[in-house]
Protein backbone atom coordinates (compact mmCIF):
# COMPACT_ATOMS: atom_id res chain seq x y z
CA UNK A 1 0.00 0.00 0.00
CA UNK A 2 1.34 3.30 -1.19
CA UNK A 3 2.68 5.89 2.04
CA UNK A 4 -0.11 8.49 -0.36
CA UNK A 5 -2.95 6.15 0.39
CA UNK A 6 -2.11 5.34 4.11
CA UNK A 7 -1.92 9.49 4.36
CA UNK A 8 -5.31 10.28 3.28
CA UNK A 9 -7.47 7.55 3.33
CA UNK A 10 -9.97 8.28 6.37
CA UNK A 11 -10.81 4.79 6.45
CA UNK A 12 -7.55 3.34 7.08
CA UNK A 13 -6.77 6.52 9.47
CA UNK A 14 -5.77 4.87 13.18
CA UNK A 15 -4.05 7.23 15.86
CA UNK A 16 -0.83 5.28 16.79
CA UNK A 17 1.32 8.00 18.40
CA UNK A 18 -0.53 11.15 20.82
CA UNK A 19 1.48 14.03 20.95
CA UNK A 20 0.91 15.77 24.32
CA UNK A 21 1.66 19.91 25.27
CA UNK A 22 1.20 21.77 27.55
CA UNK A 23 -0.24 25.42 27.78
CA UNK A 24 2.15 26.25 30.61
CA UNK A 25 0.48 29.52 32.48
CA UNK A 26 -2.61 27.49 32.77
CA UNK A 27 -0.71 24.17 34.34
CA UNK A 28 1.00 27.03 36.50
CA UNK A 29 -2.04 28.37 37.47
CA UNK A 30 -3.06 25.20 39.17
CA UNK A 31 0.33 23.50 40.12
CA UNK A 32 2.14 26.87 40.71
CA UNK A 33 4.65 24.95 43.60
CA UNK A 34 6.23 23.17 41.33
CA UNK A 35 9.87 24.29 40.16
CA UNK A 36 9.42 24.60 37.03
CA UNK A 37 6.60 27.31 37.66
CA UNK A 38 8.06 29.28 40.68
CA UNK A 39 10.17 31.09 38.48
CA UNK A 40 7.55 31.33 35.47
CA UNK A 41 7.33 35.19 33.88
CA UNK A 42 5.56 36.90 31.14
CA UNK A 43 8.93 36.76 29.05
CA UNK A 44 10.07 33.18 29.30
CA UNK A 45 9.21 31.08 26.33
CA UNK A 46 6.90 28.91 27.58
CA UNK A 47 4.45 32.03 28.40
CA UNK A 48 3.62 31.75 24.72
CA UNK A 49 4.49 29.06 23.41
CA UNK A 50 3.59 25.18 24.26
CA UNK A 51 5.96 23.13 25.94
CA UNK A 52 6.42 19.21 25.71
CA UNK A 53 4.77 17.21 27.38
CA UNK A 54 5.29 13.70 25.68
CA UNK A 55 5.10 11.41 22.88
CA UNK A 56 2.99 8.52 23.84
CA UNK A 57 2.66 5.13 22.23
CA UNK A 58 -1.15 4.14 22.23
CA UNK A 59 -1.75 1.89 24.88
CA UNK A 60 1.92 1.21 25.77
CA UNK A 61 3.94 2.26 28.49
CA UNK A 62 6.38 0.73 31.15
CA UNK A 63 8.23 -1.24 28.22
CA UNK A 64 10.74 -3.36 29.71
CA UNK A 65 11.21 -1.25 32.53
CA UNK A 66 12.08 -3.06 35.98
CA UNK A 67 9.62 -2.81 38.53
CA UNK A 68 11.63 -1.10 41.35
CA UNK A 69 11.77 1.67 38.73
CA UNK A 70 8.44 1.54 37.97
CA UNK A 71 7.43 2.35 41.27
CA UNK A 72 9.56 5.11 41.76
CA UNK A 73 8.53 7.06 38.91
CA UNK A 74 4.92 6.35 39.68
CA UNK A 75 5.88 7.54 43.31
CA UNK A 76 7.16 10.81 41.42
CA UNK A 77 10.20 10.49 42.94
CA UNK A 78 11.77 11.72 39.42
CA UNK A 79 14.81 13.63 40.12
CA UNK A 80 16.27 10.81 42.46
CA UNK A 81 15.92 8.32 39.04
CA UNK A 82 19.36 8.67 36.85
CA UNK A 83 19.61 11.63 34.30
CA UNK A 84 19.12 10.65 30.98
CA UNK A 85 21.94 10.35 28.70
CA UNK A 86 21.19 12.97 26.04
CA UNK A 87 23.33 14.47 23.20
CA UNK A 88 24.22 18.46 23.98
CA UNK A 89 22.27 19.78 21.55
CA UNK A 90 18.50 17.85 22.17
CA UNK A 91 19.24 18.25 26.27
CA UNK A 92 19.68 22.22 25.77
CA UNK A 93 16.79 22.14 23.33
CA UNK A 94 14.98 20.10 25.81
CA UNK A 95 15.64 22.24 29.00
CA UNK A 96 13.62 25.23 26.99
CA UNK A 97 10.91 23.19 25.71
CA UNK A 98 10.04 21.18 28.61
CA UNK A 99 9.97 23.18 31.18
CA UNK A 100 9.35 20.04 33.72
CA UNK A 101 13.04 18.85 33.04
CA UNK A 102 13.12 20.80 36.84
CA UNK A 103 10.91 18.61 38.23
CA UNK A 104 12.93 15.50 36.84
CA UNK A 105 9.77 15.12 34.49
CA UNK A 106 12.04 14.17 31.51
CA UNK A 107 13.05 11.07 33.17
CA UNK A 108 9.41 10.27 34.02
CA UNK A 109 8.39 10.28 30.40
CA UNK A 110 10.94 8.01 28.80
CA UNK A 111 10.58 5.68 31.39
CA UNK A 112 6.88 5.18 30.98
CA UNK A 113 6.58 6.64 27.39
CA UNK A 114 10.01 6.59 25.81
CA UNK A 115 10.72 3.16 26.38
CA UNK A 116 8.28 1.79 24.26
CA UNK A 117 9.08 4.04 21.28
CA UNK A 118 11.49 2.22 19.80
CA UNK A 119 14.16 5.06 19.91
CA UNK A 120 16.90 5.26 22.30
CA UNK A 121 16.45 8.72 24.57
CA UNK A 122 18.18 10.91 21.88
CA UNK A 123 16.44 10.04 19.22
CA UNK A 124 12.48 10.01 20.98
CA UNK A 125 13.20 13.83 22.17
CA UNK A 126 14.51 15.10 19.24
CA UNK A 127 11.44 13.37 17.19
CA UNK A 128 9.27 15.02 19.85
CA UNK A 129 11.03 18.08 19.61
CA UNK A 130 10.48 18.74 16.14
CA UNK A 131 7.08 17.95 15.89
CA UNK A 132 6.85 20.66 18.78
CA UNK A 133 8.77 23.11 16.76
CA UNK A 134 6.46 22.69 14.05
CA UNK A 135 2.86 23.32 16.00
CA UNK A 136 4.92 26.13 17.64
CA UNK A 137 5.48 27.76 14.13
CA UNK A 138 2.03 26.99 13.00
CA UNK A 139 -1.13 29.09 13.10
CA UNK A 140 -2.52 26.98 16.43
CA UNK A 141 0.40 28.48 18.53
CA UNK A 142 -0.44 32.15 16.72
CA UNK A 143 -4.11 32.02 17.81
CA UNK A 144 -3.11 30.45 21.46
CA UNK A 145 -0.51 33.75 21.50
CA UNK A 146 -3.09 36.13 20.74
CA UNK A 147 -6.00 34.82 22.76
CA UNK A 148 -3.85 35.37 26.27
CA UNK A 149 -6.22 36.26 28.88
CA UNK A 150 -9.21 35.38 26.41
CA UNK A 151 -11.65 32.64 26.10
CA UNK A 152 -11.08 29.78 23.19
CA UNK A 153 -13.72 27.14 22.36
CA UNK A 154 -13.73 24.46 20.01
CA UNK A 155 -14.71 26.08 17.11
CA UNK A 156 -11.63 28.48 16.95
CA UNK A 157 -9.42 25.64 18.03
CA UNK A 158 -10.39 23.01 15.14
CA UNK A 159 -10.40 25.95 12.59
CA UNK A 160 -6.91 26.91 13.44
CA UNK A 161 -5.65 23.52 13.32
CA UNK A 162 -7.12 23.22 9.89
CA UNK A 163 -5.12 26.42 8.69
CA UNK A 164 -2.34 25.33 9.68
CA UNK A 165 -2.59 20.97 9.26
CA UNK A 166 -5.00 20.80 6.38
CA UNK A 167 -8.53 19.25 6.19
CA UNK A 168 -9.43 17.11 9.17
CA UNK A 169 -7.05 17.99 11.49
CA UNK A 170 -9.67 19.64 13.87
CA UNK A 171 -10.77 16.41 14.67
CA UNK A 172 -7.39 14.86 15.86
CA UNK A 173 -6.85 17.16 18.82
CA UNK A 174 -8.64 17.19 22.31
CA UNK A 175 -8.08 20.25 24.32
CA UNK A 176 -7.71 19.53 28.36
CA UNK A 177 -8.52 22.18 30.92
CA UNK A 178 -9.29 22.54 34.40
CA UNK A 179 -11.39 24.59 36.88
CA UNK A 180 -9.90 27.78 38.30
CA UNK A 181 -12.26 29.44 41.21
CA UNK A 182 -15.09 30.72 38.26
CA UNK A 183 -12.85 30.09 35.50
CA UNK A 184 -11.95 27.25 33.27
CA UNK A 185 -8.18 27.62 32.05
CA UNK A 186 -7.30 25.33 29.09
CA UNK A 187 -3.65 23.45 30.58
CA UNK A 188 -3.05 21.37 26.88
CA UNK A 189 -3.70 19.93 23.60
CA UNK A 190 -3.24 16.25 22.84
CA UNK A 191 -2.53 15.29 19.34
CA UNK A 192 -3.69 12.25 17.21
CA UNK A 193 -0.74 10.93 14.83
CA UNK A 194 -0.81 8.35 12.85
CA UNK A 195 1.36 5.98 10.58
CA UNK A 196 3.07 7.38 7.33
CA UNK A 197 6.02 5.55 7.00
CA UNK A 198 9.29 5.00 9.06
CA UNK A 199 11.64 8.28 9.83
CA UNK A 200 8.46 10.39 8.71
CA UNK A 201 8.23 13.62 11.32
CA UNK A 202 6.00 16.26 9.41
CA UNK A 203 3.18 17.20 11.43
CA UNK A 204 0.35 17.63 9.03
CA UNK A 205 1.29 13.72 7.64
CA UNK A 206 0.80 12.70 11.00
CA UNK A 207 -2.24 14.31 11.51
CA UNK A 208 -4.20 13.49 8.25
CA UNK A 209 -3.11 9.53 8.97
CA UNK A 210 -4.61 9.40 12.32
CA UNK A 211 -8.01 8.53 13.77
CA UNK A 212 -10.73 10.81 15.27
CA UNK A 213 -11.33 12.27 18.45
CA UNK A 214 -13.54 13.91 20.95
CA UNK A 215 -12.47 17.29 21.39
CA UNK A 216 -12.89 17.06 24.88
CA UNK A 217 -13.49 20.59 27.24
CA UNK A 218 -15.31 22.84 25.24
CA UNK A 219 -13.84 26.10 25.70
CA UNK A 220 -11.46 27.37 28.42
CA UNK A 221 -9.40 30.62 29.25
CA UNK A 222 -5.94 31.42 27.51
CA UNK A 223 -3.86 31.89 30.61
CA UNK A 224 -1.02 34.74 30.97
CA UNK A 225 2.37 33.94 33.06
CA UNK A 226 1.57 34.53 37.12
CA UNK A 227 -0.86 33.71 39.12
CA UNK A 228 -4.26 35.56 38.34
Amino acid sequence: MSKERKSSDPELAKTKLILGVSWQPGFCETSPKTPECTGQTSDRVDARLFSLNGLWKSRKTYCGVDNAVKEQDKKKNWLDMPELSLDEGVQLELAKAMPGVASGFDRHQWIKHGTCSGYVADEYYGKALKLLAALNTSEVQSLFEDSRGATLDEAKVKAAFEAAFGAGAGDKVKMRCRKDGDRRIITGLTIGLGDVGDGEDDLASLITAAGKTKFGCAEGVVDEAGLQ
